[in-house]
């Protein structure tokens, strides 16, 4: 039974997981909008929104939790100037999830594209 057990795990080890999950939220912020399946969308929508609301802090201690978390100074920066003050007034809801209604075609996965609001 999956009792208290939420998330994909995606075929992969812990390990390898996060890093595949870090790598996508840090694609996101990056170029501020992917082409992805919708269960990776899915996947990283928590995460990155629980990001931003570091990110609008501003102070050292969040800067730090996100260096050791995406483990990438340039997308942090990025996050803390660029996306972070353009949500200031809103509490949540930063990304939105648009299904794209086509197929994968190596394996019918269904696409979506996870962006900004």
């Amino acid at each position: 039974m999956r009792h208290l057990k939420k998330g994909k795990k995606f075929h992969r080890l812990t390990g390898p997981r996060r890093a595949f999950l870090r790598n996508l939220t840090k694609d996101l912020i990056r170029h501020g909008r992917i082409e992805t399946t919708e269960t990776r969308a899915k996947a990283i929508r928590p995460i990155v929104e629980r990001m931003i609301t570091f990110a609008k802090r501003e102070n050292l201690t969040s800067r730090r939790v996100l260096i050791s978390r995406l483990q990438d100074k340039a997308v942090v920066k990025k996050l803390i100037e660029d996306v972070a003050p353009r949500y200031r007034e809103r509490h949540g809801g930063y990304v939105r999830i648009v299904k794209s209604g086509k197929n994968r075609k190596r394996d019918g996965a269904r696409v979506a594209v996870i962006e900004f609001v």
